[in-house]
């Protein structure tokens, strides 16, 4: 088996549900009392989420590439990177490390283009739905339509990732908004939406919509399980 390296922290609520889906799944596949072979950084997300919004890309990304560095430094085979957003500097975080960085959006695309989806809805941080470092990544890895919400519907989005579920707090009112934005996504052609952050799991899940829901923890979590269990 080989060590998975986690890169944290981004939230650490989320980093949570990594730590635990991977050590599922490799009871799932192994049994008995296995358990994964992780070496983890866990990061303080006060600090980049100022980067974040100072639009300092630059300097989050020396920081995360100086934790890479310790991740690989403690025995990691391979990198997982616990957040969407900052795969906004994965260049920068490879380039620091001699291990492969398992990308999150490649990791997405291969399911969607498993399910032949075409046109994808894309849900997450003002960031990642804004810029292009994730939704070109998934347009040239497949050829994918993807959208997004329109501009108050964003804001809506992004709010309620750091306002509250960064911080562990899941309301009602809020799953309704995600059910009502997904739902106009579907409307506008999306045959699926891709939860695009790590922490919109906590507050969505499949059972609460008949449109088909990506969710990027989920499939990055099992992802790094196949890789550490691969021959």
């Amino acid at each position: 088996m080989k060590t998975i390296g986690l890169l944290g922290g981004m939230s650490w609520e989320s980093t949570a549900h990594y730590y635990r889906d991977i050590n599922q799944g490799v009871r799932a596949r192994l049994g008995g009392l296995h358990s994964a072979r992780i070496a983890m950084y866990s990061v303080d997300f006060e600090e980049i989420e100022k980067l974040q919004n100072a639009g300092d890309w630059v300097a989050a990304g020396v920081v995360l590439a100086e934790a890479a560095a310790r991740v690989e430094a403690a025995g990691a085979d391979f990198l997982v990177l616990c957040t969407n957003t900052m795969h906004k500097v994965a260049d920068d975080i490879s380039n620091a490390v001699s291990i492969p960085l398992l990308h999150i959006a490649d990791a997405t695309g291969d399911e969607l283009q498993l399910d032949g989806i075409e046109t994808v809805g894309l849900l997450g941080t003002a960031f990642t739905m804004q810029q292009g470092f994730y939704k070109d990544r998934l347009a040239l890895q497949s050829g994918m339509r993807v959208l997004v919400p329109d501009d108050a519907d964003q804001q809506v989005v992004h709010r309620i990732i750091y306002d509250e579920l960064c911080q562990g707090v899941i309301r009602p009112e809020s799953k309704r908004d995600y059910l009502r934005i997904i739902d106009k996504l579907a409307e506008q052609g999306a045959e699926a939406v891709i939860l695009g952050c790590t922490e919109i799991g906590m507050l969505v899940e499949q059972a609460d919509t008949p449109v088909k829901l990506f969710d990027t923890t989920r499939i990055h979590a099992q992802r790094a399980v196949a890789m550490a269990l691969a021959k």
